[in-house]
């Protein structure tokens, strides 16, 4: 990582810039999105009804990347189980990538967890998610193939969802 970060919950004044930055990553990474799922990217007043949405900036205050946080007792994904913290939309921007910004904001979800009394942190990825994938294993994060089942992403449109966890230590907390 060339510069410290900063994470931190997103501020109504930068919402537009921070759907940018996950809308861009997800194209950078994934190409042909439908416009349906680009604008569930952009929309973080809608995401922050469900739960919170962290954003990662430079010094000067540049959103670099951006998770998607369950609320406390609140998940995210129908995946999730009671006493897990899941997350989802991790991004980062191309110009950002190779600096440590996903793992940084990763790591941070794993601390919310902890201060959380969470068991285990949770997560569901799509198959062509390989690089996000990498990260997950390198943080300690294992695939759960008994939560893992194809679901349709859009009419007639289906992934394998896959599933992976990490399990946190109790002492931790």
């Amino acid at each position: 990582m060339s510069a410290a970060l900063i994470i931190r919950p997103v501020r109504p004044e930068e919402y537009e810039e921070a759907g940018r930055v996950t809308a861009d990553a997800y194209l950078a990474s994934y190409g042909d999105l439908s416009e349906s799922y680009l604008s569930s990217l952009r929309d973080v007043e809608g995401r922050l009804r469900e739960g919170d949405v962290l954003v990662a900036t430079d010094q000067g205050g540049a959103i670099l990347g951006s998770v998607w946080v369950a609320a406390d007792g609140r998940p995210l994904s129908i995946d999730a189980q009671p006493g897990e913290t899941d997350f989802r939309q991790l991004a980062v921007a191309p110009t950002a990538r190779g600096r440590g910004v996903g793992e940084a904001l990763t790591r941070h979800v794993i601390a919310v967890a902890s201060t959380r009394g969470s068991h285990r942190v949770f997560m569901n990825s799509g198959p062509q998610m390989t690089g996000a994938h990498a990260l997950y294993a390198k943080i300690g994060f294992r695939r759960l193939p008994e939560r893992e089942h194809p679901i349709e992403v859009e009419p007639g449109r289906w992934i394998d969802l896959l599933a992976f966890g990490l399990d946190l230590d109790p002492a931790s907390a």
